[in-house]
This record gives C-alpha cells, sequence and structure tokens, in this order.
C-alpha cells in the first residue's frame, strides 16, 4: 500500500514546480471543493516551533486520550509508515481509507496547481472531518504562517514551542524572522501558550500577539513547570499541580510538557495529567533495544534521537552532560540543507567518538565526506549504521551509543532494528 501513497505523491509532485510553497491559496480552494472540512472539526490544538512541536503533541494527545477523549491528530515527517501522520479518534488512518481519500481529493483537485503537502493536509482535514472527535491536534509542518495546517481560522487554543534557526532557506536568515514566521499561527482573540524562549524570540512572539490582541501564556510569567522527587510540579494562576515524570526522556521535554497542559487548560478541554507518564513519541530519545541494539555488548545502551538543527544539538549536549557516568558514542546522519556543522558543535566535546552515515534509502541524506568536513575532520565514515556500531571500540566497559541527526535517518534505523 505504501507503493500506492507513493505513487500518488510522485503524480501530485508534478503538479507544481515547487516541492515546497508557503502559500495558503492554492489549498483553500481545493478545500473549498471539498465542502470546507477544516470547518468541520472539532476543537483544535495548533502547535509551531523549531523543536518540540512532534512531542508536545504527543503529550497533548496522551494527557487528552487518559481523560477519555477521542483524538484526531495530524503530524508530520512520518519515520517509518505514512499512516503516522494522520491519527483519526485516535487510531492511525488505515491503508485503504488514507488511499481512498487520497485519490479522491486528487480528483477533485483536477489538475489544479498544488503542492504534496497540502493535499496530504486536505486529506487529514478531510478524514477528520468525516469521523466524530473531541479534539484535533494539528503540528505545523514548517514554519507557520504560510504552512498548509493554518488554513484553520479559529482554533481553541496555539501553543508555540522552542524556536531556533532552522529552514533558513524558506524562513529567514535571522531566529527573529523565523519566530515572526512562526508566530504567523496566532489568531485575533484566540489564547497563544508559549514556552521558554531566548529574549529576541519572546519579545518577537509577544509583540506579535500583542498586535493581535491574542492572549498570552507564557513560562515563567503565566506557568511554570519544574522538577520534583517524583515527578513535576506545574503551576499557573489557578494553582498547582503535580504530575508523574514524563515517560519522554530529557530535561527539555518538561517544557514541552508544560506546554501541553496550559495549552488543554486555556481551551478548558478535558485531560488528566498523569497521561504525561504513557505517551509515545519514536526517535525522541528513545532506548533501542532490536535487532541493532544486540550489534552492541550487553551492558551498552542504543539511543536513537531525531534531533537535527542548532537548537537540537544545544538540547542533546544537555542531555549528554546527564550521561557523564559512561563514554557516549555518536552516529550522525543528516539531511542535505541542514547546517550539520552548527548542530554537531556542542555535541563533538562530550563524544568519545563521532561516525557519520549515510543510509542508502535516506530521504536527501548529506554524503558521509559532508559531515565529516563539518566535524572538523573528528567524525569517522561509517558510512552505513550497522558499520559504524561494528566499528566503535568496545573494550572499555560499558557506554551509550547516540544515532542522531535526521528524522529520516531515524526511520530507516527503525526499519533495520525491527
Amino acid at each position: 500500500m505504501t507503493d500506492t501513497i507513493d505513487r500518488i505523491a510522485a503524480r501530485l509532485e508534478t503538479l507544481h514546480p515547487r516541492l515546497i510553497d508557503l502559500s495558503l491559496d492554492r489549498l483553500r480552494v481545493l478545500l473549498g471543493k471539498l465542502g470546507h472540512p477544516e470547518r468541520q472539526l472539532p476543537p483544535v490544538i495548533h502547535v509551531a516551533g523549531t523543536n518540540g512541536k512532534g512531542s508536545t503533541c504527543a503529550f497533548i494527545r496522551a494527557m487528552a486520550e487518559a481523560a477519555g477523549q477521542r483524538m484526531h491528530v495530524y503530524t508530520s515527517p512520518h519515520l517509518v509508515s505514512f499512516n503516522e501522520r494522520i491519527r483519526i479518534a485516535g487510531r492511525l488512518v488505515e491503508d485503504d481509507s488514507l488511499v481512498a481519500a487520497m485519490e479522491r481529493i486528487e480528483q477533485v483537485n483536477a489538475g489544479a496547481p498544488i503542492t504534496v503537502f497540502e493535499v496530504i493536509t486536505a486529506t487529514a482535514f478531510d478524514l477528520f472531518a468525516a469521523t466524530p472527535g473531541d479534539i484535533c491536534v494539528l503540528e505545523v509542518g514548517l514554519g507557520g504562517r504560510g504552512d498548509a495546517t493554518n488554513v484553520i481560522d479559529a482554533p481553541a487554543v496555539c501553543a508555540i514551542t522552542s524556536i531556533s534557526l532552522d529552514h533558513r532557506e524558506l524562513l529567514g536568515p535571522t531566529v527573529e524572522i523565523i519566530a515572526g514566521e512562526k508566530a504567523g499561527i496566532m489568531k485575533p482573540g484566540i489564547p497563544v501558550v508559549i514556552g521558554a524562549q531566548p529574549s529576541e524570540v519572546r519579545r518577537v512572539l509577544l509583540d506579535h500577539a500583542r498586535a493581535l490582541g491574542a492572549p498570552v501564556l507564557l513560562r515563567g510569567r503565566d506557568w511554570d513547570i519544574a522538577v520534583t522527587a517524583s515527578g513535576l510540579s506545574y503551576s499557573d494562576l489557578s494553582g498547582t499541580i503535580e504530575t508523574p515524570a514524563p515517560s519522554l526522556p530529557g530535561l527539555f521535554q518538561h517544557d514541552n510538557a508544560g506546554i501541553a497542559i496550559t495549552a488543554l487548560r486555556a481551551a478548558r478541554l478535558p485531560h488528566r495529567p498523569d497521561g504525561l507518564a504513557h505517551t509515545e513519541w519514536p526517535a525522541r530519545l528513545q532506548r533501542l533495544d532490536g535487532r541493532l541494539a544486540r550489534l552492541l555488548p550487553p551492558d551498552w545502551e542504543l539511543w536513537l534521537d531525531g534531533g537535527h538543527n542548532p537548537g537540537a544539538g544545544q538540547v542533546l549536549a544537555e542531555h549528554l552532560r546527564r550521561w557523564a557516568d559512561r563514554p557516549v558514542h555518536l552516529v550522525v546522519g543528516m539531511k542535505q540543507a541542514k547546517d550539520s556543522a552548527e548542530f554537531l558543535r556542542p555535541l563533538l566535546p562530550l563524544a568519545t567518538s563521532v561516525w557519520a552515515v549515510q543510509e542508502p534509502e535516506q530521504h536527501a541524506a548529506l554524503p558521509v565526506e559532508a559531515i565529516v568536513a563539518a566535524s572538523g575532520g573528528i567524525a569517522r565514515p561509517g558510512p552505513r549504521v550497522v558499520d559504524a556500531l561494528r566499528a566503535i571500540p568496545c573494550e572499555d566497559g560499558a557506554a551509550r551509543v547516540l544515532i542522531c541527526g535526521s528524522l529520516y535517518l531515524a526511520g530507516e534505523v527503525l526499519k533495520l532494528g525491527r
């Protein structure tokens, strides 16, 4: 069935000269032909940001489902199966339903200029509108202002996770310009939840919200979250609640968890914070225990993270400092057009060894030689993940291996580890 979806996508790619074109007009025309399914959704939580969007969506889903809510969720990209992008009333879309919806929408579009992501977004809205649900969570694909998900005129709440430099060729050269693009999801009178941000980003977001009259719920001012002996303590103007530790590891996930809680509370949507302990979101500091892990000694750990931009490099470096009890080896594969040198910069001093890889099926993969160059010659060629895992010296006791650098690499790794 994946082949069928790939064939549909290949046909759609011929309809517009650019794979990514941040504009809403084409999609609005298509949605009009479909009867405007985007206006027939349950309360929408719209999530933008550079890093942490997917994790925040996963936290929202876990807490709402713990309260019995039927969740529609749209995220991107997928790691292994295209179906991962669309969850209808709590279940991943079935192959037959997905193909039928995409083919019908392709026919309705009738060859008009459109991007593949716009058709996928229309497909998600169409499927969501046809199935009863209680809450709809939408993750921005790229940017915010011109992203296809931004055709939603009146979400229940917007949320903005950590913003840093990424996709500069499409969003702009500075973090302030990128923040302005992300702020484009804000709507007049609609609450917007903002997590921890650099001061220059926070200023842009607050100015944009003020101009729109969008109420802001800002971490450190209107809400906060802190580590306790038993989990997390969340506080806002309504009081304090204690939650279990999130099942997704990493201190950076606490900010995402706080954003998720605040968004659900701001929208007055049913949820149970103890759902944080049961959140699932692959390739976000995920411990692997399958075939690839068995290539390493029994007392070693194998981890996978899809982080791929300078902000993610900083966050991963903070986590690696907490792993100081044993050596850490990095296996890095990246996508073309990513700032690989800036991603690697904070990680290199913390790694015992670094290995550059490129999987054969990895989408738009950066060549191994380019990763080695970006590391200043520190990285050694894998050239594939399996090769790197076999080449890491294992004589000096227990260690950890972190595979990182690309969500597309993460998808290939998950396939290899099955």
